[in-house]
């Protein structure tokens, strides 16, 4: 029994080659829904991980997007085998898609582990499903190659381009401000997004995308085609063509997840204008692979690199569609060749350099030569300081330059319903200068760590034409967010971090150029208050949330959870077949 490829030692023969009672059993199943031993014997078995569900408009071209890879599959001479996994809905999972990040990762891995899989195409997009697919897959350790969702099309109201996210912040300021009424509010809301795709700013989506394909997890140019373009659907069988291949040629993750990998990661995330999100994600990621990484690795990036994509939000114009026509990612890519690793191995294959040969910018506004960037160093600062000793994280390209030395008092709020109840009173003791804090919202206080780190601006100060000012939190804040935020404060207030002394009243003083950020209480104060702090509750006492309260590390860290940072694959065993 077997076939000529037998000799290939595929993974899925262990499950349907051999001639015992087992195998008989695998085979007979495989029979009953209507395949034919010619379909999947010998042959590799490519599992399609499909993160499309009903509440995820990310991924709902992914019902067709599966058969473009089916197809790809069977064209190369594989078995594809479809594998649904959790939706991560960034616009409908409450409290935050974060909780759950964890859990598609782990659901991933165990996936792949359990089934007669020798290679795996993982489709994701929306903002938690790219990090957790690659999480999963890393720790799996089998040939996998990861399908982008693609960008969404670009918005429209009133013949302006609406960017997801970013313009839905700013046209609620203008709403709370009394500027626009309800019916343009309706035609925002009507015209931001307008297809199927992630957010097409350079939100967290199109971030975790290029790092994917910067880390050489796509094809190349693959994360910059926009969802509902055709050459998507090309893109769509040509991955599963190679996924085919991949596994044919024995290229596993561990030779493409490296630390010049990472540090390819970590140059073009600075050079898109890169989300805050980058920054738990991509720790995790590599400390998966075994790679040591820390926010100050962030920090050297930022100060070398320089902002070329001009897109929101760090951008003022532009947005995805035109980063696609204007060259994508590898033309971005090509402007950094001397900052990359020319020779990491990517799953086409080639090494990065060899497929970034030919590339070339079409629209030089949009995609920034290195001389005329939009902002001279990277898209994100790591501050420290006795508020957050373990640092946080601020997007200085998309703040006002005014704040980025700032001092000004504490306006602390413990809880999100409790800022919400007071932000819009007219009475609300607040200024421009004021500094608002809102704690109790990191990895277990949220629980999560939710998209809260964008405050709102009180809307007092908004009709007095305020639309920015300094804000603190240990929560994170969306990709498509922007203005003076400074987030992921570690540890958290919730254990017991010094962001949980905080008194409103206090001056708190951030020095961006100096990565300073500290509250001025003396120690004694602080040792005092300290003292008298009490540890909140258990946010959870049961299920998934006890587990992810109990074992989820901090934003520093990664939020990853502490057991599964064990490297490649090799501390756990292969199934058994009995």
């Amino acid at each position: 029994m077997g076939s000529d490829d037998h000799g290939a030692g595929l993974r899925s023969d262990r499950w349907f080659v051999p001639d015992d009672l087992r195998s008989m059993g695998h085979r007979s199943r495989m029979l009953q829904m209507g395949y034919d031993e010619a379909d999947f014997l010998g042959k590799p078995v490519i599992a399609i991980v499909n993160t499309w569900s009903d509440t995820n408009p990310c991924h709902s071209h992914f019902k067709q997007r599966v058969e473009d890879v089916k197809r790809g599959v069977l064209q190369a001479g594989g078995f594809p085998i479809e594998l649904p996994g959790l939706a991560l809905s960034e616009s409908q999972l409450k409290p935050t898609s974060m909780l759950y990040r964890n859990m598609l990762a782990m659901e991933t891995e165990e996936m792949l582990r359990a089934h007669p899989v020798d290679g795996a195409v993982l489709m994701g997009g929306c903002d938690k499903t790219t990090p957790a697919l690659i999480l999963g897959a890393i720790s799996a350790g089998y040939p996998m190659i990861f399908l982008p969702a693609g960008p969404m099309l670009r918005g429209n109201y009133k013949g302006q381009a609406l960017g997801s996210g970013s313009d839905a912040w700013k046209y609620w300021d203008e709403r709370r401000a009394g500027t626009i009424g309800e019916a343009e509010w309706k035609d925002v809301e009507g015209g931001i997004a307008r297809s199927y795709g992630h957010c097409m700013t350079f939100g967290t989506a199109s971030t975790m995308t290029a790092i994917a394909e910067a880390m050489g997890l796509t094809l190349p140019g693959a994360t910059s085609i926009p969802a509902a373009d055709a050459a998507h659907i090309r893109m769509s069988t040509q991955t599963g063509r190679r996924a085919v291949e991949m596994v044919r040629e024995g290229l596993t993750p561990d030779r493409i997840v490296t630390r010049a990998a990472i540090d390819n990661a970590l140059v073009v995330a600075m050079a898109t204008g890169c989300s805050t999100n980058a920054v738990v994600h991509l720790l995790a990621m590599a400390r998966r692979a075994g790679i040591p990484l820390c926010l100050d690795d962030f920090d050297r990036a930022s100060r070398t690199t320089p902002v070329l994509a001009n897109i929101r939000p760090s951008g003022k114009t532009y947005l995805m569609e035109d980063f696609y026509f204007a060259g994508g990612l590898c033309a971005l890519m090509a402007q950094l060749t001397d900052r990359l690793a020319l020779n990491a191995m990517t799953v086409s294959g080639r090494t990065l350099g060899e497929t970034l040969e030919g590339a070339e910018i079409h629209n030089t506004d949009v995609i920034r030569p290195i001389d005329n960037p939009i902002y001279h160093e990277g898209s994100l600062a790591v501050l420290r300081g006795n508020i957050a000793p373990d640092g946080a994280v601020i997007k200085p390209s998309a703040c006002l330059p005014r704040l980025l030395v700032h001092r000004g008092p504490a306006l602390v709020f413990d809880s999100y319903p409790e800022m919400k109840a007071v932000i819009d009173r007219d009475d609300l003791d607040v200024t421009a200068d004021t500094v608002l804090i809102l704690r109790n919202a990191g990895p277990q206080g949220g629980p999560g760590m939710p998209e809260w780190g964008m405050l709102p601006i009180p809307r007092k100060l908004l009709r007095q034409g305020v639309r920015d000012m300094l804000r603190l939190s240990d929560a994170r804040m969306s990709g498509t967010s922007y203005g003076a935020c400074v987030l992921h404060l570690a540890p958290e207030a919730h254990v017991g971090g010094p962001l949980a002394l905080v008194r409103t009243g206090d001056i708190i003083a951030v020095d961006v150029p100096n990565r300073r950020l500290d509250m001025l209480v003396d120690e004694a104060e602080l040792a005092a208050r300290r003292a008298r702090w009490v540890a909140p509750p258990p946010r959870y006492e049961r299920g998934y949330g006890k587990l992810y309260i109990t074992h989820v590390t901090q934003a520093d860290k990664g939020c990853d959870f502490d057991f599964l940072e064990t490297g490649f694959g090799g501390k756990v065993p292969e199934p058994e077949i009995f």
